[in-house]
């Protein structure tokens, strides 16, 4: 295991980072051309715009000056992306059966996390979902919830099924169940007093 922690750092996506985004997101968009715009448009949008329309959308988003997640960098290498906004921001999370609002408390959501695979398994989402509840709580948020994956055993789950991250890296930061409509889909909460 890679010793990382020290050595890692995060910032906003910006228009000023976008190139750093791209090449971590590679030719497919992270995964299947959907440039992480899964959950901010119908099922039928999605499907039409799958790859470059969707990273046309997400470029728009950014340029608008609207932050839609957080970049980790090792030294200068761009490693992991964490999507987070107001869960209001997410129109397919209310589409979601199992991932309903749990009660009426405004919150914002995690909705992304994508480690590059020579990274993975060091401790690198951990860092990352930390300094997203920072930057979360910067931008006004009290409430931060996640919607991560809790595989049988870590080894039963592809990465690309993964991309919402694992329940045990939001555990180790600090994140705390709150519900579960699904063996494997806890909804967990990080409070940001």
């Amino acid at each position: 295991m890679m010793k990382l922690r020290n050595e890692l750092s995060v910032q906003p996506l910006s228009i000023n980072n976008w190139d750093d985004f791209e090449t971590l997101f590679g030719e497919r968009g992270a995964c299947g051309g959907c440039w992480c715009m899964l959950w901010r448009l119908s099922r039928k949008e999605f499907e039409m715009q799958k790859g470059e329309a969707n990273r046309l959308a997400m470029k728009d988003i950014v340029s608008s000056g609207t932050v839609p997640g957080i970049l980790v960098y090792h030294k200068k290498e761009t490693v992991g992306w964490c999507a987070l906004a107001p869960r209001s921001n997410y129109p397919a999370l209310l589409r979601s059966r199992i991932l309903q609002p749990v009660d009426e408390r405004q919150c914002w959501s995690i909705a992304c996390l994508f480690i590059k695979k020579s990274y993975r398994k060091n401790g690198v989402s951990i860092e990352l979902l930390r300094a997203t509840a920072e930057y979360a709580k910067l931008q006004g948020a009290e409430l931060l919830e996640g919607y991560p994956i809790e595989p049988k055993a870590e080894k039963d789950i592809p990465p690309a099924f993964a991309w919402t991250g694992i329940s045990k890296a939001f555990l180790s930061a600090g994140f705390e169940e709150v519900v579960r409509r699904s063996p494997t889909r806890p909804v967990m909460r990080l409070e940001l007093h």
